[in-house]
């Protein structure tokens, strides 16, 4: 089958050790299955892997992609939920020292076919198209989780979503604006404030901009950029939400104004499969849609990655095989 893999890890230029071409079909272990990709999604994930983040050189070549929508052995139409954990762990899948990621330990989505848990397959609703609904598994869910089981946002609360145009970014916005938060988000680029107006911020600042009040709860993905702004941004007691440092992840502590405002700090880890059904349910009930860039071939994913990594991308990047 055809599949996009890591052959070789280069930090300084992922994309030279990625190759398109054919592969040998997958494994299904019991309580497993095999899915027919019909869509996947690309993540900075693709290109940390290629740079040998979280995928090292002794488990190469690897199929990347995290997220995928497709159909099972049964003809069921199934979203594909990428954290692969102890099934015999008590807690929840995000706090499992065994976890991983798709694309990490087990072959990725940018293939034909993919095999995975059994447990990890959710039901995807009529009302989203494959392409649609392969944007939720990493994106879409880590920005519900960050924003309603992490950031605890409720309707009428304020949110500050940093780096408008990111993955999760623009989700968080989408979702946080039809949840009746009034979202805010930074960017540096014009074009990217005019896009989070358009996925429903009320409005969008400069990066670092002073605000017009402080707000109760920041989506933070940015780090070392843009952590300042956050911290100053929050209002006493309010809740910082971090799950990303696309900028660098070594910003200062600032404890003082940690301890004089009682901020909380949160870590946020994609989510559980159970957590997953709660934004495809929402996305099902709401009409809210993921943004899409381009639909792409499985041929010309270097295209793809190449484009996200320069940010040149208004939306997702999903890949059909």
């Amino acid at each position: 089958m055809l599949a996009a893999y890591a052959s070789a890890i280069d930090p300084d230029d992922p994309l030279a050790g990625l190759v398109v071409g054919e592969v040998g079909e997958p494994d299904v272990p019991e309580g497993w299955e095999l899915v027919e990709v019909r869509a996947a999604a690309l993540n900075h994930h693709d290109v940390w892997s290629l740079r040998g983040v979280g995928l090292p050189a002794e488990r190469l070549p690897m199929i990347l992609g995290c997220d995928a929508a497709g159909v099972d052995a049964d003809g069921n139409e199934v979203i594909v939920h990428a954290l692969i954990g102890n099934p015999d762990f008590a807690g929840s899948e995000t706090t499992d020292p065994a976890r991983s990621i798709l694309s990490e330990l087990h072959p990725g989505t940018l293939a034909q076919r993919l095999a995975v848990p059994r447990r990890n397959l959710v039901p995807k609703p009529p009302s989203l198209d494959f392409r649609q609904a392969a944007c939720l598994p990493t994106a879409y869910l880590t920005a519900y989780r960050m924003l309603f089981t992490r950031a605890r946002l409720k309707p009428g609360e304020t949110v500050l979503v940093q780096g408008a145009g990111g993955g999760v970014a623009s989700a968080a916005i989408a979702l946080a604006r039809a949840a009746g938060a009034r979202v805010w988000a930074t960017s540096r680029s014009e074009d990217k404030r005019q896009l989070a107006r358009e996925l429903g911020a009320h409005d969008a600042f400069e990066s670092g901009a002073r605000l017009p009040e402080r707000v109760d709860a920041v989506i933070e993905t940015v780090g070392e950029a843009t952590w300042p702004h956050s911290l100053r941004s929050a209002k006493m007691g309010g809740r910082i939400v971090v799950a990303g440092g696309t900028s660098g992840f070594q910003p200062s502590a600032d404890l003082p104004r940690l301890f004089f405002k009682e901020l909380e700090v949160l870590g946020s880890t994609m989510g559980t499969r159970a957590e997953l059904e709660s934004p495809v349910a929402f996305l099902d009930a709401t009409g809210v849609r993921p943004l899409i860039d381009r639909t792409i071939a499985l041929a010309d994913v270097r295209e793809g990655l190449a484009a996200m990594a320069a940010g040149e991308l208004r939306g997702k990047v999903v890949v059909e095989p």
